[in-house]
């Protein structure tokens, strides 16, 4: 059965594209086959992916708007098992158009059951904001991941954030459950980043992964050159963070032995 994982924060510069794009292409590199889809107006997770956008592409937009069935939406990136719903700029206005569609808070729940046996795993790059796309994203998702950069207003805006995911569970998907919190550029040198990964440990228990993500320079140059990090230098300190991350998620999903 195909596991749907919404990637959220409300806050940007987090790190929600660079975990979507490598974790998918961690999973995917030992077999699994999964979709990443963009969610994002600003098409981060499109362009990190080696997908420039073109005139007439169809993707997320398409898709949530009823203009075209997913199938025509997705296609195959370079890295094997790796396949990409692209956004563009037309997402940015969708957040309008929703207003006035039919189900508008399940319009890419239901687009998406035409790919329920198609995917091992569905990862969604969501918008840096709590709006109608979020919400698309958190009422078609089994799983919610949360990338935490590691600053001193991190727990406030976890907070709202799980409050957020608590009103959809209760008004709209009563499965959806946090798959787990990523500390993300952490940097072992700052008493900062030891303070709130133990602030965060301590609130929410084993919710948080033991991996986590460093800041690292190859990692950053990573989507100038529209590649992941982990293809673009495997040997690196994120690359390597990530493919841990992967093994921990598939652990937690029973499909790795400890």
């Amino acid at each position: 059965m195909t596991k749907r994982i919404a990637v959220v924060n409300q806050k940007g510069g987090v790190g929600k594209t660079t975990t979507t794009v490598n974790l998918a292409t961690a999973l995917s590199t030992i077999g699994k086959k999964n979709l990443v889809i963009d969610f994002d107006p600003q098409g981060n997770a499109t362009t990190g992916l080696g997908v420039l956008e073109k005139q007439g592409t169809r993707g997320s937009y398409e898709t949530l708007i009823g203009e075209c069935s997913p199938l025509d939406a997705i296609i195959q990136t370079a890295i094997p098992n790796l396949f990409l719903m692209p956004a563009s700029l037309d997402l940015s206005g969708a957040e309008i158009e929703l207003v006035g569609l039919p189900f508008r808070e399940r319009r890419l729940e239901r687009a998406l059951e035409a790919l329920e046996t198609m995917f091992d795993y569905i990862f969604i790059d969501c918008p840096p904001s709590l709006g109608l796309l979020t919400l698309n994203a958190l009422v078609a998702a089994d799983k919610v991941l949360v990338p935490l950069q590691c600053e001193f207003y991190a727990l406030e805006g976890l907070s709202q954030l799980l409050y957020t995911i608590e009103k959809v569970r209760e008004n709209f998907n009563a499965t959806l459950d946090l798959q787990g919190i990523i500390l993300t550029m952490f940097d072992s040198r700052s008493s900062l980043s030891t303070q709130v990964a133990y602030d965060v440990r301590q609130h929410l228990k084993e919710k948080v992964y033991n991996t986590h993500i460093p800041r690292n320079v190859r990692m950053a140059e990573a989507p100038s050159f529209g590649k992941p990090a982990i293809v673009y230098d495997l040997k690196c300190q994120g690359s390597q963070a990530y493919i841990q991350l992967a093994k921990e998620i598939l652990y937690q999903e029973g499909e790795l032995a400890a």
